[in-house]
């Protein structure tokens, strides 16, 4: 637990399960991006909680989702409840405004309530739909949990959401998804990044953190439906996963000289900058996508599903491509891969758009017009 401040001045608090900071996936990236805007405003708290460590053995993961399904709690609520001791310490004032990061940690609004004047919900996803999107990407058991943790989701936003005076969603799909008056879009964004410079490689990218199941899904798709396509039809042509946890895809890509997996990277932006094209095959999710953020940033053109491109201001053919059967998505990027001047001016066009939408300063004035 990040130990409380003494100054009192216009305080606020933020609440996260995950240290908010660069470098640490796309969650952590949204967090740090709130913050950031908190601290120009309040004199910040943040409490981190400290979760005790759990195995990651496939017996043991069984085990604890199977307990869960039971009794019908989805996993990260579970995984994040019963930790109102460690916020015990920041009760020693009032503050102007909490924030409690993720649908995950919403419970704690209730301890929270007596010492905010206002109290804010960043919704990272709504998890609803990410578990139903899940559901319907998958088949038979895994589906089949999906929908019950879905179901299990929903009537929990029905019961939580209401207790927050605002509500922040990463899109205006997402904020469609919830019934709450004062819900506004405050989307995910990176900071201003100077465009890499790199040499370009004969690779394609995917990135993020290989752990999420959405990722999981995707590679699995790409890797069985289009991979071996673009790897017969291009010569020396490498397919680069880059990301942390990296053992939590190694069972479902072939083994193939040519994926290789970066592991962790210090910075992604300039890896995906040495990329031809980015691929975001993505079959389910919620929220907005940092993956294609990052390419954007890097000036790289980019082939997406449509629900890896939900939620962004990106036009089809202007600032990214989508496909959604693989022999289109396969054709897609064939066609970036063999034409350099289109995917130069779709990587022109997506930057352009990340710098007038998605950068830390664009995405905070929504902020400063909700009052907070």
């Amino acid at each position: 637990m990040t130990p409380p401040g003494d100054s009192l001045g216009n305080s606020a608090l933020f609440v996260t399960p995950e240290e908010p900071r660069l470098g640490a996936g796309g969650g952590a990236l949204r967090s740090a991006s709130l913050l950031e805007y908190l601290r120009t405003r309040y004199d910040v708290r943040v409490a981190t909680f400290e979760v005790p460590p759990h195995s990651k053995s496939f017996a043991a993961r069984a085990w604890r989702n199977s307990w869960r399904l039971l009794r019908g709690v989805p996993p990260l609520i579970d995984r994040f409840a019963g930790f109102e001791a460690q916020l015990a310490p920041f009760f020693d004032r009032h503050y102007r405004v909490a924030v409690i990061e993720h649908f995950w940690c919403a419970p704690y609004a209730a301890a929270l309530r007596p010492h905010c004047d206002v109290l804010v919900l960043d919704l990272h996803n709504v998890e609803s739909a990410l578990a139903a999107t899940h559901a319907r990407a998958t088949k038979g058991v895994e589906a089949a949990v999906h929908s019950r943790f879905a179901e299990a989701n929903r009537k929990l936003e029905r019961e939580w959401i209401p207790q927050f005076d605002l509500i922040l969603t990463t899109s205006a799909e997402d904020r469609a998804r919830i019934e709450h008056p004062n819900a506004i879009v405050f989307p995910n964004a990176i900071p201003v990044i100077d465009v890499p410079r790199a040499t370009e490689e004969n690779c394609i990218v995917f990135s993020g953190n290989l752990e999420y199941h959405p990722n999981i899904e995707a590679v699995r798709w790409f890797g069985s439906r289009i991979w071996p396509r673009l790897r017969s039809n291009n010569r020396d042509l490498v397919w680069k996963l880059v990301g942390r946890n990296q053992e939590a895809i190694t069972g479902v890509l072939p083994a193939d000289p040519r994926i290789i997996l970066t592991g962790p990277i210090d910075d992604a932006v300039a890896e995906i900058a040495k990329s031809r094209v980015v691929v975001v095959p993505l079959l389910s999710g919620s929220g907005t996508r940092f993956k294609i953020l990052e390419a954007w940033a890097a000036r790289r053109a980019i082939v997406s599903t449509t629900i890896g491109a939900e939620g962004l201001l990106a036009r089809e053919g202007e600032h990214l491509s989508i496909a959604d059967e693989p022999a289109e998505f396969c054709a897609a990027v064939q066609t970036l891969l063999d034409h350099p001047g289109r995917a130069r001016a779709l990587g022109e066009a997506g930057h352009a758009l990340y710098l007038d939408r998605y950068t830390w300063p664009a995405a905070w004035k929504t902020l400063k017009e909700s009052g907070i």
